[in-house]
């Protein structure tokens, strides 16, 4: 049998290599060494400053932090690049052992992302036994379960506790001349349904943009932290403009440094604030 070739793996995203892979190299960077390198020197690599190691050095598990922001930051984060930090900081023996579990990662995720790209098109006409597939079951309160799925310009990541705010967004932006429309999970949301994959769902198929409400709270909140992934990873680099992150009252708690390199819309600031809706629309307007 013809043995596999190997992966491009500079070509392969960082969030390609899965849990398991991630926590194996935290067992080799995370202890501090003498003799050999560990998380921190990775980090220089990776181009994070000293302050930001510093901050690092406060988890329990740095590795895995350090290598959730970097995929999400600007930068070329794919599997060769780490293979070849870890190279530059002479930890060959972490290559050796991990390579191969990295490559194989890389060739499921390549098999999967090909499967999805390839996906088939079903038509109810043509077979009437295939199952509704979820954008057809009804997520959203005017969804048309005989019809096409109800669209939004964006998708709210907010907190109960700035809901207040959620209302003027809706004031402001739907029911003025800008006339968007907003997907707000506890007004659109029909109940019933895994909250993860119902949200999902929307972020990916049903929402052009995602704002993210920044505030202490957002940064406490397990749904805002997987909204925010989430959509981070659908366009990684910001390649597509699909987040914007929207602060509105002052904060006690430093800023998500995995958002840090996004453009904020800030209406704390009474010098800009006059054009904040007038922005965001037309941020929420573009393709």
């Amino acid at each position: 049998m013809a043995a596999c070739s190997s992966p491009d793996l500079f070509a392969a995203p960082l969030v390609a290599l899965n849990m398991s892979v991630r926590k194996k190299l935290a067992l080799y960077l995370n202890p501090k060494k003498v003799v050999a390198a560990d998380w921190s020197l990775v980090a220089e690599e990776m181009g994070f400053s000293y302050l930001e190691i510093v901050n690092y050095r406060r988890l329990d598990n740095p590795t895995l932090r350090l290598l959730e922001d970097w995929q999400a930051g600007p930068g070329d984060a794919s599997v060769g690049k780490l293979l070849s930090i870890l190279e530059a900081v002479d930890r060959r023996d972490i290559v050796e052992v991990l390579r191969p579990f990295m490559e194989e990662d890389v060739r499921k995720y390549e098999e999967s992302e090909k499967k999805r790209a390839q996906r088939p098109l079903q038509v109810p006409e043509v077979d009437s036994c295939v199952p509704r597939s979820l954008d057809r079951s009804g997520l959203t309160l005017l969804d048309d379960p005989e019809g096409a799925p109800e669209l939004f310009d964006a998708f709210i990541c907010y907190c109960p506790s700035d809901v207040g705010f959620v209302h003027e967004m809706i004031r402001q932006l739907e029911q003025t001349d800008y006339k968007l429309k907003l997907c707000v999970f506890d007004r659109n949301v029909l109940p019933g349904s895994c909250v993860w994959t119902i949200t999902s769902e929307l972020i990916e198929n049903r929402c052009r943009k995602l704002v993210a409400i920044i505030s202490d709270e957002y940064l406490d909140s397990d749904a805002c932290d997987f909204q925010t992934k989430f959509a981070l990873s659908l366009a990684p680099g910001a390649r597509s403009k699909r987040l914007i992150p929207v602060v509105y009252k002052s904060m006690t708690k430093q800023f998500p440094r995995i958002l840090s390199f996004l453009t904020i819309c800030d209406y704390t600031n009474p010098l800009t604030q006059g054009w904040f809706w007038g922005r965001l629309a037309r941020s929420l307007s573009l393709p």
